[in-house]
C-alpha cells in the first residue's frame, strides 16, 4: 500500500529543526575546541546560543566544518563593539515577514527566537569590566581586600565576546 502525498502544507508531518540544530552544533564544537569554559554553565549556554544565533542568522547552514571564509565572518559578526544586537533584531523581524500560510510554524525560527530571548532577558552576575580600579602597580589596602566589582548582565553581552574568542581560537 503507498502512502498518501501531500503536495501542500499541513500534511501532518512534523517540521524538524534542522538549520537551527546545526547552527547549535557547530557552535558547540567551536566552543569545545577552544575549551574555555564547562559545557555546564549558564556562560557556556550563552556563548553558544550566541554563536548559534550568528550563524544562523549569517545563513550558516552549509558543510560540517567551518571554512576560513566563513570564520572570519564570524569573527567580524561577533567582534566587540559591533552592532550585533541590532544585527539579530533586524535578523529575526526580516526572517518573521510571512512567507508561510497563516498558522504554520517555523521551527528553526521559533528556536532561534526562543535563544535570543533567553540572551535577552537572563542576566547573568559577571565582573564588571567598565570598572576602572587603581593601577596594578598600587599596593592594595587592607580594606580593599580582592574586592572584584560585579554587575548584572544580560547574557548576550558575556555569550557573545566567549563565542568571539571561541572563533578566534578554532
Amino acid at each position: 500500500m503507498r502512502p498518501e502525498h501531500h503536495e501542500e502544507t499541513g500534511g501532518g508531518g512534523l517540521l524538524v529543526p534542522m538549520a537551527w540544530m546545526y547552527s547549535e552544533y557547530i557552535a558547540d564544537e567551536v566552543l569545545e575546541t577552544g575549551d574555555l569554559m564547562e559545557p555546564t554553565t549558564l556562560e557556556y549556554r550563552a556563548g553558544r546560543d550566541a554563536l548559534a544565533l550568528t550563524i544562523f542568522l549569517s545563513d550558516g547552514a552549509g558543510a560540517d566544518e567551518l571554512p576560513a571564509a566563513r570564520v572570519d565572518e564570524l569573527r567580524l559578526l561577533t567582534a566587540y563593539g559591533a552592532s550585533w544586537r541590532r544585527w539579530v533584531c533586524a535578523r529575526l523581524e526580516a526572517l518573521a515577514r510571512p512567507t508561510a500560510p497563516a498558522g504554520v510554524a517555523d521551527p528553526d525560527l521559533a528556536l532561534a527566537r526562543a535563544a535570543w530571548r533567553w540572551l535577552e532577558e537572563t542576566e547573568l552576575l559577571a565582573a564588571d569590566l567598565d570598572a576602572i580600579g587603581p593601577p596594578p602597580w598600587d599596593p592594595v589596602d587592607a580594606d580593599d581586600e580582592d574586592v572584584e566589582t560585579q554587575v548584572w548582565t544580560p547574557a548576550w553581552q558575556l555569550g557573545l565576546p566567549l563565542g568571539h574568542l571561541a572563533v578566534n581560537l578554532y
